[in-house]
C-alpha cells in the first residue's frame, strides 16, 4: 500500500495535534492512577505513607463490617440522589428544547454553578439549619413553634447533592431531546395514546442514551462525594468518600484509601464502557434503519406507536 505525501503530512499534523494531550492526560490521570494501584498493594507505614513488603491487607481490611455497612449507604445515598436528579432534569430538559430562548435557560442553569461549591454548600447550610430561612419564614407564617430538622440528616445530604449536580443531568438530557422529532409524539396523539403514554412509549425509548449519559454524569461524582456529607449530614450520612479521606488524614491509612479509590474509579469506567457500548449499539440500530427524511421518519414512528398501542390494549 502506497501513502501519499498528503497522508503522510496528515499523520504527522495528528500526532503533534494528540501530543500535549496524550502527556497531559499521562501525566494527570495515568501517572496518579498508577500511583494508587501500587499503594493499595503495599504496608501501611508506622508514622503514614506505605512501605514494603507487598501484601492484600487493604483489600481484607475493606470487607470491615463497618465498612461494608458506609458501602450500602453510599449506593443507597448515590442511587437514590441519582434517581431523584433524573426525575427533576426530565421536564426540565424538555422544556428547554421545546423552548424558544434555549441560550437563556442554558445560561440560568449554567451560571449559579460558576460560584465555588463550598459558597453554594454554605448557602444551603444558611437555608436548612435552625435558623435558617426556612424555618424563620415557617415560623413567621404561624405554620411551626420550633425549628424543624432539616439539616445534618441524610435527606439534608440527598437534597444537597441533587442541587450540586442536576446541571450534569440536564444538559446531556437537552442535548437528546433537542435531536428528537417531536412529530411523533403528535403522531401518538392522533393514534389515541395518552399524554403519559406517548412519553413513556415513544419520548423516553428514543433518549435512551441522554439518560444513561445522565445516571453516569451524576451517579459517579455523588458516589464520591466527601464535601457535602461532611458539611450538611449527620451520623447516618458517612460515605464512602468520607472514608478516604479520614484514613489519609487521620489514621494515615494510604493503602486502605488507596484501595477504596481504585474501586470508585473501577466503577466509573465501568459505568463510563457501559455508556460508549449502549451508544454504538444505538448507533447500530439507527444505521440498520436508515431513515430517508423527517416524513419517513414519522411513518416509521407511527408504525411503532400503533404496535406499542396494541400491546398496551391487549391486540383489541
Amino acid at each position: 500500500m502506497i501513502i501519499s505525501d498528503k497522508d503522510k503530512r496528515t499523520r504527522r499534523l495528528g500526532l503533534v495535534y494528540s501530543t500535549p494531550m496524550g502527556l497531559w492526560l499521562s501525566l494527570f490521570f495515568m501517572v496518579p492512577l498508577l500511583i494508587i494501584i501500587i499503594y493499595s498493594f503495599l504496608t501501611k507505614g508506622l508514622y503514614g505513607g506505605v512501605e514494603l513488603p507487598v501484601t492484600m491487607t487493604a483489600y481484607k481490611q475493606m470487607f470491615n463490617p463497618n465498612f461494608l455497612r458506609v458501602l450500602l449507604r453510599t449506593l443507597w445515598v448515590a442511587s437514590l440522589s441519582t434517581l431523584l436528579t433524573i426525575v427533576l432534569a426530565l421536564p426540565c430538559g424538555y422544556a428547554m428544547a421545546r423552548s424558544k430562548h434555549q441560550t437563556f435557560w442554558l445560561g440560568m442553569v449554567i451560571i449559579p454553578f460558576w460560584t465555588n461549591s463550598l459558597i453554594r454548600v454554605y448557602a444551603w447550610i444558611s437555608i436548612l439549619s435552625s435558623e435558617g430561612f426556612v424555618n424563620e419564614a415557617l415560623k413567621t407564617l404561624g405554620i411551626i413553634k420550633e425549628s424543624l430538622s432539616l439539616i445534618y440528616n441524610q435527606g439534608a445530604v440527598i437534597t444537597v447533592l441533587i442541587y450540586m449536580y442536576i446541571p450534569f443531568a440536564i444538559l446531556p438530557l437537552f442535548t437528546t431531546i433537542d435531536k428528537f422529532d417531536f412529530a411523533l409524539l403528535e403522531a401518538a396523539r392522533d393514534l389515541g395514546a395518552t399524554k403519559p403514554q406517548a412519553i413513556f412509549k415513544v419520548l423516553l425509548p428514543n433518549i435512551r442514551s441522554g439518560i444513561i449519559t445522565s445516571v453516569i454524569f451524576t451517579f459517579i461524582p455523588i458516589f464520591g462525594a466527601y464535601t457535602v456529607p461532611l458539611l450538611v449530614g449527620g451520623k447516618d450520612s458517612y460515605l464512602i468518600g468520607n472514608i478516604i479521606v479520614d484514613q489519609v488524614t487521620k489514621t494515615r491509612n494510604w493503602p486502605l484509601a488507596s484501595a477504596f479509590s481504585l474501586i470508585i474509579t473501577l466503577l466509573s469506567t465501568l459505568g463510563v464502557l457501559w455508556m460508549m457500548t449502549s451508544t454504538a449499539r444505538e448507533r447500530a440500530r439507527l444505521k440498520q434503519q436508515p431513515v430517508k427524511d423527517r416524513d419517513d421518519l414519522q411513518i416509521n414512528g407511527t408504525a411503532i406507536i400503533e404496535s406499542s398501542l396494541k400491546n398496551s390494549t391487549g391486540g383489541r
